[in-house]
């Protein structure tokens, strides 16, 4: 999101494409919204400097819809599973994210290279 946001070079051409379609249309988390500021709290050199209110106008003014979590999200939480045999994923921000996704049916986009072995259709490695 913040890729996007910032139209920076990490952002792969295929996620900009997709999220300019006019085909689909493009969601943040307010759990992503919780992530940064936790994270900036614990690493406040490492996340952008951005406040989470300017940053919601941010996505606001670039239509990009706010997907709040609700209860019914957090069902999904019980049905994600790993091979024994995948490297450790610690992080409960993703699983939320990839459950809201699956949930809503939704294609939840990500670089993140641990996030593929929950071998969840509704996850899309970029």
């Amino acid at each position: 999101m913040i890729w996007l946001l910032t139209e920076d070079p990490k952002l792969p051409e295929k996620v900009a494409e997709m999220t300019k379609s006019k085909g689909n249309t493009t969601f943040f988390s307010s759990v992503s919204m919780w992530e940064i500021a936790i994270k900036r709290l614990v690493h406040p050199d490492k996340i952008t400097g951005i406040p989470i209110e300017k940053l919601v106008v941010k996505c606001e003014d670039a239509n990009i819809c706010e997907l709040c979590l609700q209860t019914e999200h957090t069902f999904f939480l019980e049905t994600l599973t790993r091979p024994e045999d995948a490297p450790p994923h610690k992080d409960p921000f993703d699983r939320i994210l990839i459950s809201q996704a699956k949930s809503e049916g939704m294609t939840f986009l990500t670089h993140d290279d641990l996030l593929p072995y929950y071998n969840e259709p509704c996850i899309l490695y970029v």
